[in-house]
Formats: C-alpha cells, structure tokens, sequence
C-alpha cells in the first residue's frame, strides 16, 4: 500500500531477533494443506497499517498477526485473521471475509487517485486536432 511491500518469507519460518523491526513487521509463511498461511510479529511502533487487515490501528511491538488464505473455487478465496495484541486489546479477536475475482483490470489506487493526466493529455489532443483542422480548411 502506497508502495509499501511486504515480503513473506517462505523458507525460513523463524522470526528475526526482536531488536528488529521491519516496517510493516516481520512476516513468515507456510502452507496448510490449500491453505497459505502467514504470521506476522515485531511490527514497528512507528507505523499505522491502514490495511484489510488492520482496518488502520497501530499494532503494538508485542502483536501477532496471523493471516489464512484459502481459494474456496475458481473465482474465490476466503480470507481469515487473526490479531493478538495484549497492548492493545484485552483478547485476541478474529474476521474473516470472501475475496471474488475482479472483472477488468484491477488498479494500484494510488497511481489513479487524483491522477489529472489522461484527461488533460486528451484535452491537449482536442486542442492540437482542432488547430489542425483550421488549418486544413
């Protein structure tokens, strides 16, 4: 989000030392069956995640995220988490919610939001087919 990327590591299921803190957490992933799971620990206290997953609270350098993601038939996944923060909450709470294939392409919000340049470089076109047609006539 927002050029932010998360890597998951898929190799090493071990979490860095706790000195460190990756910005967005330190992720590691494994397979369940069909089901691709993801725990992520030593979040930064320094970041908000404003996320799916968050849906935008500060995670506390001691929370534990756990994430499952499971394709439920061709066009569909189911996503389910599970947030563990003793500094923030008073139990771990979870939520879960289907995931549909798009139809189109999907775009990175960011790129688009506010973006001014396809209109005005299609005004600029109008324009420059216009001059072109005063002269022609």
């Amino acid at each position: 989000m927002i050029h932010e990327v998360r890597i998951v590591r898929m190799i090493d299921r071990q979490h860095g030392p706790d000195a460190v803190a990756p910005w967005l957490g330190d992720s590691v992933g494994w397979y369940e069956g069909a089901t691709l799971v993801v725990e992520t620990t030593h979040f930064n206290p320094n970041i908000h995640i404003d996320s799916l997953m968050s849906q935008g609270f500060t995670y506390s350098p001691r929370a534990r995220l756990i994430e499952r993601f499971t394709r439920t038939g061709p066009d569909a996944m189911l996503y389910r988490f599970e947030v563990d923060d003793p500094v923030n909450f008073t139990r771990p709470w979870k939520a879960e919610m289907p995931w549909r294939t798009a139809k189109g392409p999907i775009y990175e919000y960011a790129c688009h939001e506010g973006n001014y340049s396809l209109p005005l470089a299609l005004s600029g076109a109008r324009v420059q087919e216009r001059q072109a047609a005063a002269k022609g006539k």
